[in-house]
């Protein structure tokens, strides 16, 4: 079992590429600077381990796995610390405790998952059956915002069906990627799990690699549009889970308090930095000012600060980058006819890249607030009078994540969720994931589906054998 400080020295370097704590600028360790020659051997590694994983039975890799969640919960708390110094989300609330929990529980399921061989056909003239192969030597290429329960969505899925794996995390989080692959490393057999870390070039040769069989990557569209080209040359499999903008709809016959501290959390979980979070929010003219009032009592009472204070819920920013990005978007709003009711107002001198919990009402659904994604703590909430035209604006984006709707009548909220463009819409929350339900996204959010039986098979090779 690890302490953060022994956690920490298994995976730092003496010399390398500094990190700091984004909630206090100091330095927590360095980590190593890999190059393209350190992804190529670590490809080869995993391709020479590959067989010898791939040849042990379904229960037994089953069995290594449920010994891996094992592991993480373990070194939950050494884990969770790290994660709160390196990404800035505190320690309580849905954030490092939370995540690293998931982590244990998102092992465990697909661990636990059955994926049995399907018989398509069987009518006395034709016998087919559905097998599910390794693919070879998965590439997981994971972000910034959930460091460690992302990767592990990516890993897990890619391992339970005799796939090794090379990961490479985000550079703004490589302590908490190479912690949870350390970790995961105590149990796993040598070669089945390699972590490279670096910049985007390094994700560009893992992409490109002819024995990589299939990319997994989460973060920007944009970047994802770069992937897809990259991997043209041989045809190589991907799942994209990419950018979103999700839109909330609340329907004129909810009660606001009710709902209010839903509404904040899925707005505002992660810090607001989270791709399936709600980030637009269409309340009807009725109850416009009632919403907007419940909803920022609930953000009021939200503590904001460094991590490893147990009080806190929410934290900085995790990089100067996205406090950049978050900056301008509400000073665009507020340049505008837009009410600030929350925030708005940083403290540009103090230390670490903290922005207050913003809350913007009155905004034109075509201020820059509304058509970027924030990816932090503000929420713009738009007035509309015509159901169909809100279902319209939530519509009018080129991309389609998740998206939710709020209503006392479920059947009525069913009927709105199905005219919305996503990959998932939730009724009365947001972004409420479960290990067994398929996710992904429509439009330019990417393609392929992670969790459940769907992302099982996303990772694995159909073979059909008749006869």
């Amino acid at each position: 079992m690890y302490t953060y400080d022994s956690l920490l020295a298994a995976i730092t370097v003496e010399n390398g590429h500094e990190i700091f704590n984004p909630a206090t600028g100091e330095l927590i360790g360095r980590v190593p600077e890999h190059t393209a020659a350190d992804v190529d051997a670590a490809i080869a590694r995993a391709a020479a381990a590959q067989r010898e994983w791939a040849a042990l039975s379904d229960s037994e890799r089953v069995d290594t796995l449920n010994r891996v969640a094992d592991a993480i919960d373990a070194n939950a708390e050494a884990l969770a610390e790290l994660l709160s110094r390196e990404q800035g989300k505190p320690l309580n609330g849905p954030n490092a405790r939370f995540e690293v929990g998931g982590c244990a529980a998102w092992t465990r399921v697909p661990a636990g998952t059955p994926l049995p061989v399907e018989v398509v056909v069987d009518d006395g003239e034709t016998y087919a059956e559905m097998h599910y192969r390794p693919l070879g030597v998965v590439g997981a290429i994971t972000p910034w915002n959930w460091p460690m329960m992302i990767a592990i969505w990516q890993i897990i899925p890619a391992l339970r069906m005799g796939n090794t794996v090379v990961s490479k995390p985000s550079e703004h989080t490589p302590l908490s990627g190479l912690a949870i692959a350390h970790v995961l490393n105590t149990v796993l057999p040598e070669g089945a799990l390699h972590t490279v870390v670096g910049g985007g070039d390094l994700g560009t040769r893992i992409v490109e690699s002819d024995r990589i069989a299939k990319v997994m990557f989460t973060g920007s569209t944009r970047t994802g549009k770069k992937i897809i080209a990259a991997s043209a040359g041989n045809v190589k499999r991907l799942t994209l889970e990419l950018g979103g903008n999700d839109a909330g709809i609340v329907l004129d016959d909810v009660d606001p308090q009710a709902i209010a501290e839903g509404l904040f959390w899925g707005a505002f979980i992660n810090t607001g930095q989270t791709c399936a979070a709600l980030k637009r929010l269409y309340v009807p003219d009725a109850i416009y000012d009632q919403v907007v009032e419940a909803l920022a009592g609930v953000a009021r009472n939200m503590p904001m600060g460094q991590g490893l204070d147990e009080q806190n819920v929410l934290g900085p920013l995790q990089n100067e980058m996205q406090f950049d990005v978050v900056d301008r978007l509400v000073k665009a709003a507020t340049a505008s006819d837009a009410r600030v009711v929350l925030g708005g107002d940083p403290d540009y001198d103090a230390p670490g890249f903290f922005y207050p919990t913003t809350l913007i009402a009155d905004i034109d659904p075509e201020n820059d607030l509304v058509r970027e994604e924030q990816f932090g703590p503000v929420l713009p909430i738009i007035r509309y009078t015509d159901l169909d035209d809100a279902i319209a604006q939530a519509n009018g984006l080129d991309v389609g994540l998740g998206g939710s709707v709020w209503s006392s009548d479920r059947d009525r909220a069913r009927e709105v969720a199905a005219r919305i463009q996503a990959g998932t819409v939730w009724i009365n929350a947001h972004g409420t994931i479960n290990p067994l339900v398929p996710f992904g996204g429509a439009k330019q959010s990417g393609y392929g589906q992670e969790f459940g039986v769907a992302g099982l098979k996303a990772v694995a090779q159909p073979q059909v054998i008749q006869g």
